[in-house]
């Protein structure tokens, strides 16, 4: 038995994405990444969020249509001629029932299924928070770097408010009452002393 350990994988996975010698192989592991992510959010589904996007898939496809309108056809047909004994007469009353129950059983499973997009979308809008405040910071310390390397090399070319600001930790929540006052402003709320909504 051997008695080296295998690394991690996902040690494993980070080595191969830094041996990535082109732009092509990086987009490529960055899909491949993506992929994986996909295909564990799909693996981890429940029942009743797969039958509903099931449910939901088909529903949004012609052939849904063109069946319903077969069907609709086929009924009515069938309860308006005189050689046919009519189960269903006008005004169709079974008929309105069966497709005001089909209507609410549909609508039920499309929630299903958009809730669970929802839920989706949220885990990747906070993957995307996440990458973005991580490229925030190495930016920042990045840099704080550059301006230590030029005062080193005697490049320095003096105190700039840009970069200054720049090299500053940027805040989220700070940024999130930005917005929120500029937004209150185009909608007449005039902000409160503390910088607020009121």
């Amino acid at each position: 038995m051997s008695n080296h350990r295998q690394p991690p994988r996902a040690s494993r996975e980070t080595a191969s994405y830094r041996r990535s010698e082109t732009g092509e192989d990086v987009t490529r592991q960055n899909v491949l990444a993506m992929r994986q992510l996909e295909e564990a959010a799909m693996a981890k589904r429940t029942g009743a969020d797969r039958v509903a996007a099931a449910i939901a898939r088909f529903c949004g496809q012609m052939t849904f249509v063109w069946i319903h309108v077969v069907l609709f056809a086929v009924w009515i047909a069938y309860n308006t001629m005189p050689w046919f004994k009519a189960f269903d007469p006008y005004p169709f009353t079974f008929l309105t029932l069966v497709v005001s129950l089909e209507a609410i059983f549909l609508s039920t499973f499309i929630l299903i299924s958009q809730n669970y997009d929802m839920r989706v979308s949220e885990r990747r809008n906070q993957l995307d928070l996440q990458i973005n405040l991580l490229a925030e910071q190495e930016n920042t310390k990045a840099l704080q770097m550059l301006e230590r390397i030029a005062k080193k090399v005697g490049a320095h070319i003096g105190d700039d408010p840009q970069v200054r600001a720049l090299e500053e930790a940027t805040r989220p929540e700070a940024l999130v009452e930005q917005i929120e006052e500029a937004y209150g402003k185009e909608n007449g709320q005039p902000p409160s002393a503390d910088g607020k909504k009121s």
